[in-house]
């Protein structure tokens, strides 16, 4: 996690820095650092954090599941042997078990991708707009463009919001049908 945080730092402080250039109004640089810049850090965060249980809770399943098997495929001699075999077993199973109904009802790998793509999607509208690429490739200066920047980053937000309640109430309805 001491690598994140010290990109997500960076990113922070490296993205500030360009804003604090740009020859836009203070209050612009303002609503650029609020929203567009708040969104972006807050993105990285939760991939971030969803990245880390998904793989945490796959990697307990998977490895999990490859050595119940093997336990349950053992015997041991002696009474103290087949009960600690036996526990391991069961507390085995139940962590693999646990794992998987737990990514299931939390969809962390869903949430990584869905906050790695809407991060990296603002990310790629910010660069565009500072070097004047993509939609504003026809702009003289950043305050001429910023009016465009806001709009397309609050229809990317939108988006994201929408996707992330769709699937919300999606998980929500499947739940209800069972």
């Amino acid at each position: 996690m001491t690598t994140q945080t010290s990109y997500r730092e960076w990113l922070r402080q490296d993205l500030n820095v360009l804003i604090d250039v740009l020859n836009i109004s203070d209050l612009q640089k303002h609503f650029l650092k609020s929203r567009w810049l708040g969104q972006v850090l807050w993105m990285e965060e939760k991939a971030a954090i969803a990245q880390v249980w998904y793989y945490i809770l796959r990697l307990v399943a998977i490895v999990g599941g490859i050595i119940v098997p093997v336990l349950v495929s053992l015997t041991m001699s002696g009474q103290a042997n087949e009960l600690l075999l036996k526990g391991s077993t069961t507390v085995l199973s139940l962590l693999v078990a646990i794992s998987v109904a737990v990514e299931e009802f939390l969809r962390f790998g869903e949430r990584w991708r869905h906050y790695r793509r809407t991060v990296e999607m603002l990310k790629i509208e910010g660069w565009q707009f500072f070097q004047f690429s993509g939609p504003y490739r026809d702009y003289k200066t950043h305050a001429d463009s910023y009016s465009e920047f806001a709009g397309r980053i609050e229809n990317v937000t939108m988006q994201e919001v929408d996707v992330y309640i769709t699937q919300v109430v999606k998980e929500k309805k499947e739940e209800e049908k069972k």
